[in-house]
């Protein structure tokens, strides 16, 4: 079943009116657009994320679905670089998360996450 989640959509959108830098609500949006296919307006709001909030490992990782689903390989492994430098570590979502499942057969990912999980070794 595709939702269009219109009203989950219009609902953050009124509480980032009042409150434009409330990360939560940021990131509830980032997902219902993208859930909702609409990629290009979740990707903008995982950059914006990532903007406000350098430091937030889940943003980065959403960002790198986010540029994933773009066909943007090259930026979404580095996103996801940054993601796991910053703490993000629930390699077993990452590997079967589909957002990502492109970046599958990438040898640069398969290298990232080598070298990420020798590091938890």
């Amino acid at each position: 079943m595709n939702k269009d989640f219109h009203f989950e959509i219009d609902f953050c959108k009124s509480i980032l009116m009042r409150d434009p830098k409330n990360l939560s609500v940021m990131e509830m949006l980032a997902n219902y657009y993208t859930r909702a296919g609409r990629i290009d307006e979740g990707l903008v709001f995982d950059q914006k994320i990532v903007a406000q909030d350098p430091e937030n490992s889940t943003g980065h990782y959403n960002l790198a679905c986010s540029l994933a689903l773009k066909h943007r390989q090259y930026e979404a492994i580095e996103s996801l670089r940054v993601a796991l430098e910053h703490g993000y570590d629930d390699f077993d979502w990452l590997m079967k998360d589909p957002d990502l499942k492109n970046l599958h057969e990438n040898p640069a990912f398969s290298a990232l996450i080598s070298e990420f999980q020798a590091d938890k070794l």
